[in-house]
């Protein structure tokens, strides 16, 4: 190990504590963890970004209740605790007392590297790096799976590059495989919601955006949507139909989950094919319409109508499991347009650039864990 590099680095964790066979508690803490040596064909990274997702929450936080969570420790160390409803702990019992380092994505710069060749040359480079605990001051990967980044990018820049950009096109390539012609997104006005319209406006594919809010329209709008409607509207559903006739979308990717959204539009895009159908079925149009539920914003049950038709379907999408159905080829291929396109179809902006021991400030901890559309919160580790 370099002189220069310290022996030990900060890593933020989660563990649901047992207090008994009934009860628990979530506690959010920084450790002190020793600085992993490089192997001969890995790269050390100084994690200098990593962004919050929804996703890292569901480690973070657990099922625990934010609403009664309190803060101890001290300023350089803090604590956070927060209560397990006992219904829910059955769910997190694999977990119970196991101190989990948390974070997806991030990206950094390369201080040590192996002996290889290739990991050599990644020496001072920014790259993103994938796998978990990101949200550590120092971490080891394999050099060719991290991401390098051109001359000139920041970490900053670099940090969001993996779950929302693949997820984005990862849409686009589920919509080709499966032999659609166009989309529809919900939560729209989000980060990955503005890639995926930059995409599909370079890609000339057709995308029906969801907001709720008209602040969430004007956003996308101004950067050249032409298909948005607000869930909040009166004529909704007239809109949707609408949209989805003139754009032809039979597939969407509901970060929803729960609630009527799903169902109304799967019962949309039956309307908008049965208004031009030649003639009456009772079973409805025989073109199948498809919503993947990927994200649960609203955790209450999904509920659907009766007047879907016959040819639908309404299932789960998640990144890694599709990235490892498009194999290495086609990943590579995903990745490399990532790292061309980080400061123009994939930039991400922040709400707010953050410390570890911030992240676990009380009133910090609660605003980046609203989960607000087009809010979103980076850590720095090394800050």
């Amino acid at each position: 190990m370099s002189p220069s590099t310290p022996r030990e680095g900060l890593q933020l964790r989660s563990t649901v504590v047992g207090d008994s066979e009934q009860s628990g508690h979530l506690e959010l803490s920084i450790a002190s963890v020793a600085t992993p040596k490089p192997g001969p064909d890995d790269v050390l990274v100084r994690m200098e970004a990593a962004p919050i997702n929804p996703s890292d929450l569901g480690l973070l936080f657990g099922p625990a209740d934010l609403s009664a969570a309190e803060a101890g420790g001290t300023n350089e160390s803090p604590v956070i605790t927060a209560p397990i409803p006992a219904a829910a702990l059955p769910g997190v019992a694999a977990r119970i007392d196991q101190p989990m380092p948390v974070g997806n994505e991030g990206a950094g710069i390369v201080v040590e590297a192996g002996e290889s060749d290739y990991a050599q040359s990644l020496i001072g480079r920014t790259v993103g790096i994938v796998g978990g605990a990101t949200y550590s001051q120092f971490r080891a990967a394999p050099a060719m799976m991290v991401l390098p980044f051109p001359d000139g990018t920041t970490p900053a820049e670099a940090a969001s590059w993996f779950v929302n950009p693949l997820t984005a096109l990862g849409m686009v390539e589920t919509m080709q495989l499966e032999e659609h012609n166009a989309l529809v997104h919900t939560a729209a006005a989000s980060n990955l919601g503005q890639m995926l319209n930059k995409i599909c406006l370079a890609d000339g594919i057709g995308l029906v955006n969801i907001v709720r809010r008209k602040e969430q329209e004007d956003i996308l709008r101004g950067i050249g949507a032409k298909f948005v409607c607000n869930s909040s509207d009166d004529d909704f559903e007239v809109q949707l139909t609408d949209a989805l006739e003139t754009t032809g979308a039979t597939l969407a990717f509901d970060a929803t989950g729960g609630g009527r959204l799903a169902g109304q539009i799967l019962s949309c895009m039956e309307r908008a094919l049965n208004r031009n159908a030649a003639e009456y079925s009772r079973y409805g149009s025989t073109t199948h319409k498809q919503v993947y539920l990927y994200g649960r914003l609203d955790r209450s049950e999904t509920v659907l109508g009766a007047d879907l038709g016959m040819a639908w379907g309404l299932g789960g999408w998640l990144l890694p499991p599709f990235l490892g159905k498009l194999g290495l080829e086609g990943t590579a291929r995903l990745r490399e347009r990532v790292a061309g396109e980080i400061k123009t179809t994939f930039a991400s902006r922040y709400t707010a650039e953050i410390s570890l021991t911030e992240a676990l400030d009380l009133s910090t901890l609660k605003a980046y864990g609203r989960q607000a559309t087009g809010e979103k919160y980076l850590i720095n580790p090394s800050r």
